[in-house]
């Protein structure tokens, strides 16, 4: 919905190499307006996957957000599953404009091959956009709060939730604060389901 509202965001998305459907409501998008997505991908399923893959190889990974200590005890956290990880370097999100560069540096320094950015959107997407030309790594993901899954600072949905498509609602259940965010999910349903209206015209 943010990008359907910003012009701008939307133009940066689409610079991106890979969009994935984070969320069931862009997969039940794509099946109203007839370009079916064949099922939802969310950012923490897609990093633990990358996790299975890099851990026993030489990549280098960085994990880049979160408060203060959260990196740390992911890494932590991570070393236990993934024994042969090899974690270079960790920075939290807390950052001031200028400090970008330095950021960028750090990064660089740590010869990391993958970067997860985990800033939360739209936060991580405008970052990886504004930095990606003078990164040195190969990857780099947004991956929203999955580190503090990681570090165990906050708790993924029961698998049920996963595979229903209710993730959002048992977030909603264990932050009510969300309720503001949420309410933008009958006006993206009714968005997509007026562009179908719309197709089916045309």
């Amino acid at each position: 919905m943010h990008a359907y509202k910003n012009e701008e965001f939307a133009d940066l998305l689409n610079r991106a190499d890979l969009l994935t459907a984070d969320g069931i409501g862009v997969v039940y998008a794509s099946k109203i307006l007839k370009k079916p997505i064949k099922e939802r991908a969310a950012g923490y399923d897609i990093a633990r996957k990358v996790l299975e893959k890099i851990n026993y190889t030489d990549h280098k990974l960085f994990l880049f957000g979160g408060k203060p200590g959260v990196a740390e005890t992911a890494k932590k956290n991570l070393e236990k599953d993934y024994p042969d990880l090899n974690i270079v370097g960790m920075r939290n999100g807390y950052f001031k404009p200028e400090e970008e560069p330095e950021i960028v540096e750090e990064i660089n320094n740590s010869d990391a091959d993958i970067v997860f950015v985990c800033l939360g959107a739209p936060k991580q997407e405008q970052w990886i956009d504004r930095n990606a030309a003078n990164l040195k790594a190969r990857v780099a993901m947004g991956i929203g709060g999955s580190l503090d899954v990681f570090a165990g600072t906050a708790e993924r949905a029961p698998e049920f939730f996963c595979n229903h498509g209710l993730e959002w609602l048992y977030r909603l259940y264990k932050e009510p604060w969300r309720i503001g965010r949420m309410m933008e999910l009958p006006k993206f349903a009714a968005t997509v389901v007026a562009k179908g209206k719309k197709y089916k015209q045309d």
